[in-house]
């Protein structure tokens, strides 16, 4: 399932990237979210978290937030029971 999360994380930032005019540069598990790695802000991750809730029907900040910085550490989010 995590090469899926994956796949439909890449393909959102590349969405909200080219809806900004910025370049999606090559995504790894390691990549940055709001540090500079990536052309995104906080609106475009909260943007993320929710199409990610609409596509999976999970939601692994129902009990609170958790914690992530990485593209990685997210798709794990979404790979573990909540």
């Amino acid at each position: 399932m995590t090469n899926s999360i994956f796949a439909l994380i890449a393909e959102e930032l590349g969405r909200i990237a080219a809806d900004k005019g910025e370049a999606l540069p090559s995504l790894t598990a390691d990549s940055r979210f709001l540090d500079g790695d990536l052309p995104i802000d906080s609106l475009d991750l909260a943007t993320l978290l929710v199409v990610l809730e609409q596509r999976t029907g999970q939601d692994p900040f129902r009990e609170g937030f958790r914690q992530f910085t990485t593209v990685g550490e997210l798709a794990a989010l979404y790979t573990v029971p909540v």
